[in-house]
This record gives C-alpha cells, structure tokens and sequence, in this order.
C-alpha cells in the first residue's frame, strides 16, 4: 500500500506566495517501492481510495496538490491537501497494451503518474529521444497540474497543455475509478485497464470537459500523454522595430513575405513579442524559434548566468530577482532590468526541455493572462500603451505569444488563433489596480478574451456564462455523470464555487 503521511500543516502558501490558504490538514502521498511499478501504481489508487473513504467518514473536502504554480486559489480547498509530487512513475507502452483503433504513433505513447513535473519529463523523454509537442516557459508544474488549469505552450501550430493528452485514470469515489478516453479516439487496451483495474469510459464529451477540470472530476492519478521524435528549437531574441510588417504578423500569423525575421517567409514553431512600454523607441524584444531535426553535435544553451533570462524563460524568470531585494519598483528600474536581464541571441541550439527549462521562482511577482482573437493583437496593445500613461503606470511588460485552439470544453486558448496576453508584474495593489482597470477597457471595447484559470482574474458565475455559454453547461453535466453524488462536494472547493462551476443536477 502506498504511503500517505500527514504533515500538521494548517496552512499553505503557492509557489508566487500571492496567497496563503487555511487548511485542515496536508498530506504527502508515495508509492511503494516492491520493483513492480504496475502493482505499486495500483497499490497507491487502493490507498488513494481509502483516503477518500476516511475524508467521506470525515466530511473533508479533498484536492490534489501539483506544484502549487497557480496564482490563483483554484488548486486549494480548506480541507486535505494532496501533495502528489512523489508519485512520478513512468510507463512506456508495449504494443499489447494499446487499443487496435489507436490512431496515432504507437512508440511515442507514455503513461505517467500525477506528480511528474514537465522538468522530470523533458529529461525522461530526451534521454529516450523524445519530445514534448509543446512546454510552456516553466517547467515546474506537474504534468496534471499543467493541463487540469490549461496552461498555453509554445507553438504556434498546435494546442496547449491539454492537447497532447488521450487518456486518463481518475479514481472518482472510494469504490470506483475509470479509465476516460475519447471515443473517437481510443488509445487504450482493455488488457492495459484491467490490469489498472478501472472502469472503462469512452467519451468524447466527457473526455474534453475532464481535460481542464482544476482538481474536480476527481483524483487524476495518471495520464497517457503523446510524445514526438525528440527535436531542437533553433532561438532567436531580437529588438524588432514595432513596423506594419511585424503588426501585420501579430494580428495575422502571416509571415509571407517576413525580412524581419531571421529566416524569413519561414513559418517559426514559436513567436513571442515582448513590448517594454517605457522603451518603445528601442523596438520591442521579439523571440523566434525554428523546429530543426534532432542532431547529436550542437551546443545546448548556457545556464551559468542566473541573472539572465534564458531562451524560453518568461518575464517572472528576472522579473521577480529585483523584488528580491527592493521594496518598490519604479519604471525606470524596470527598464534597466529589462535591458540588462532579457538578453538578446541568435542561433542558440536546443531541445524542447533545454530551451524551455525555468522553474524557478522568485520574487513577488504577479501575473495575469488571456486568451484573444488573434486579430484584436494589436489594438490590444496600443490601448495597453495607452492605459499604461493614463492609469499606470504598471511595473511590468506586456507579452503576446500564440497557440492553436484547444480541445479541452473549458480551454481558455479557445479561438482558432489565439492570441495570449500576459500582464507580468511586481505584486501590489497598483499592478492588480492596472490589471482592474485592463479588464474593464477590454470589456468596454467590445473585445472578446478568456482568462487563464490558474492567474490572476476576476471571474464570477456570470463572466464564465457569457465566456463560455454551451460549454460551461456541457461541463458542468459531464462533471455530474462522471462525479457520483457523494463525491461531488468532496472534489469542490470556494473557487469552484465562485465561478458557478459547483452545479449539482
């Protein structure tokens, strides 16, 4: 049986610190160690199942714990808390585990378990010759925590966090747990379920509700994810002057004809525009990067230099080291900073996992993101120019990078194109006042956004009704049939119920 040991804990803060949560208790959970990793798996779902037997005794809400990286309280609850980080093994597939009707490429299937971070993944998969199809600029959440609050990637021709995911294994109640996978789109065997010992569903509908569920379709104790043949990223960071070419681009994705680019017409993997609003004279920091077959002679990217941000490393990487040390920012240090800390290169060579490699916090900084219709890239950010000198000013960057829509119901990158704003700033009451006063201008202008559920938000039942309309209803129904009554309180928490999401019919 695994081991599942209270810690005393009352309270627990998340990673950002933006908020410390009261809790009743927290708990770290670890499998076994026989040297049978099925058995062990099944072993620690046994006791997973108990744990919720004694919360149900107990009338204790429960939520499982990833890397604590969301700036938001949709991964607490005041209940027990799950640390799941210990709980990362990894399967790979054998042909007789997989279902005949499977679709895609049989030797990049992997099963993994719940707490594996993308960090311990890119290594796993790398040293096997494998890849991601997309990682995000931090690699510190856990793969469940990853896509349970749709975290966006780095590619421009492909999803988020969700989208490489095609089965799950959620233990539902003390006595049931299912294997969930599209219908349409069966991976696994029925050899391979039973031998996990679940229940199997097959649903499209409920499969695309559970993907971006916060904790609360249950206990997502493993995944099978789709891998790629491992790659390199050829990376770029260039001041590129804000020209009609390059607005052109962020509204259109259209690079035809591009001689602002490192390698022209060609259509990059990522694109990410980085505007310093005190520094519009100087252009804005562009990253660019090309998918490149994988080779054995490059040079991976250095990481001796902490004060700088790497090729993926996203604003918070060097933004919170300065909070670190001083009390108050100032816009001017927050031009030096970006000058001297967001580093430009060319050519720098790398895979998935070596490129997109932060997971280090530090700092106070707070962010906030939204998915847009690509179009709107541009007048988004000449209003943000605009409130930066009337409401502002925000002591912080604005950031556009892309991704194709998600198929996750509650994805927020749900625009064919969309377009993802990310408002990364010191913490204080004049950043969340800023963001306050963005929110309202975008609703003002009539431009349609969704927020990323684990940042900084404002929403209520109403907002997500008028985001999400049909979708939000389908989610609560799947949520309904796959939660048996008893467990639908228990995988709740106060955020759920702020956002209408509780709903029991």
């Amino acid at each position: 049986m695994a081991i599942i040991t209270p810690t005393g804990a009352k309270s627990w803060p998340n990673r950002h610190k933006t908020f410390r949560q009261k809790i009743d208790n927290l708990f770290d959970v670890a499998n076994q160690n026989t040297g049978n990793g099925v058995n062990d798996y099944n072993a620690t779902t046994a006791a997973i199942q108990q744990f919720i037997k004694t919360a149900a005794a107990q009338n204790k809400s429960i939520h499982a714990l990833g890397g604590g990286w969301s700036f938001t309280r949709v991964a607490a609850t005041t209940g027990w808390m799950v640390n799941t980080k210990l709980l990362n093994g990894k399967f790979p597939i054998r042909d007789a585990s997989i279902h005949t009707g499977y679709k895609g490429a049989r030797d990049q299937l992997l099963f993994v378990q719940c707490g594996n971070s993308i960090q311990e993944l890119n290594r796993h998969l790398r040293d096997n010759k494998k890849s991601l199809k997309t990682c995000g600029a931090s690699n510190g959440q856990t793969i469940v925590g990853a896509f349970a609050t749709g975290t966006h990637g780095s590619a421009i021709d492909f999803g988020c966090t969700p989208d490489f995911v095609v089965g799950m294994h959620i233990i539902v109640s003390a006595d049931r747990h299912i294997w969930l996978e599209r219908k349409n789109y069966p991976v696994a065997s029925d050899t391979l379920i039973q031998r996990l010992n679940a229940t199997p569903v097959r649903s499209d509908e409920l499969f695309d509700a559970a993907l971006v569920s916060f904790g609360s379709f249950g206990f997502i104790h493993g995944v099978m994810i789709e891998t790629e043949p491992i790659y390199l990223l050829e990376c770029y960071r260039q001041r590129l002057k804000y020209t009609d070419m390059l607005q052109h681009q962020m509204n259109t994705l259209d690079f035809t004809g591009a001689t602002n680019l490192p390698h022209g017409s060609e259509r990059p993997f990522h694109f990410q525009v980085v505007v310093n609003q005190f520094d519009m004279d100087g252009g804005t920091y562009s990253t660019i990067m090309y998918k490149r077959p994988y080779r054995d002679n490059y040079s991976p990217p250095a990481v001796d230099d902490p004060g700088k941000a790497g090729p993926g490393d996203d604003v918070p990487a060097f933004l919170g080291k300065v909070t670190d040390v001083l009390t108050v920012v100032t816009p001017l240090i927050v031009n030096k900073l970006v000058k001297q800390s967001y580093t430009l290169y060319n050519n720098v060579e790398g895979t998935c996992g070596e490129i997109f490699r932060n997971n280090d916090i530090r700092g106070k900084v707070i962010s906030t993101a939204m998915g847009i219709p690509v179009a709107f890239a541009t007048q988004v950010n000449e209003m943000l120019i605009k409130l930066n000198k009337t409401k502002g000013p925000f002591t912080g960057v604005f950031s556009y990078r892309y991704s194709k829509r998600t198929s996750a119901m509650l994805g927020f990158t749900k625009y064919d194109d969309t377009l993802i704003l990310e408002l990364d700033g010191v913490e204080s009451d004049i950043t969340r006042r800023f963001f306050e006063v963005v929110w309202k201008e975008m609703d003002r202008a009539n431009i349609p956004y969704t927020f990323h559920w684990g940042k900084i938000n404002n929403l209520d039942r109403d907002k997500v009704k008028k985001m999400y309309g049909n979708e939000r209803d389908r989610w609560i129904k799947a949520r309904n049939e796959i939660l048996p009554p008893q467990s639908m309180p228990m995988f709740s928490n106060q955020t759920l119920k702020d956002w209408g999401l509780d709903e029991i019919l």
